[in-house]
């Protein structure tokens, strides 16, 4: 039986790395949509603040997605990857009982840790798991499942927020968090043979 023509070229691996990164951005995005409100409105804080935390956030994952590149290839790509996914989600759900904006300083670093982190080693899973000739593909499947987490996950927590509030969708953003971490175990995620 041949594979769909649309599919050829995309293997385990890579539909099981962007599964991840869709349900990965699903989580983190459910928070990130409604965090600035949520410093505002509850922490009251300034919205200054909140830039000067996601820029920090975002430098923290910047500088450590060079070093996570040197370390994937002194180690198991497999290892420092599922490591990154670990994304420190504890975290994140504690939001839901944090009450200052230092917790959230925290729990943006933490979690742009984990994005620093499992970026390079997934990029590599990637490359190691298809031909030379299908990476662009491999690689455009994945970019488009990341995509669409991101999209989905602004809309899930807008459509949970009247329903939950704040700390309720904040908790909520853990289930598809928890199935981040166990997805990549079902992945054989090792290079092709």
């Amino acid at each position: 039986m041949t594979k769909p023509k649309l599919m050829s070229g995309i293997t385990f691996n890579v539909l099981v790395l962007g599964a991840t990164s869709l349900l990965t951005d699903v989580s983190s995005e459910m928070i990130l949509a409604l965090l600035p409100f949520f410093m505002v409105d509850v922490l009251g804080a300034e919205m200054v603040v909140f830039g000067l935390i996601e820029g920090a956030a975002e430098t923290t994952a910047s500088l450590l997605r060079g070093f996570s590149g040197w370390l994937s290839d002194k180690m198991r790509r497999k290892a420092s990857h599922r490591f990154g996914l670990l994304d420190f989600r504890d975290p994140k759900a504690a939001l839901r009982f944090r009450h200052r904006t230092v917790h959230v300083f925290i729990v943006r670093i933490l979690d742009r840790v984990g994005k620093g982190v499992r970026t390079a080693p997934r990029d590599a899973l990637i490359a190691d798991s298809v031909e030379a000739g299908r990476r662009g593909k491999a690689y455009g499947f994945h970019r488009s499942m990341d995509t669409l987490g991101a999209v989905i996950g602004p809309l899930t927590a807008f459509l949970l927020f009247p329903i939950l509030w704040y700390r309720g969708v904040f908790l909520a953003s853990v289930f598809p968090g928890m199935a981040v971490v166990v997805l990549p175990a079902l992945a054989p995620l090792k290079p092709k043979s």
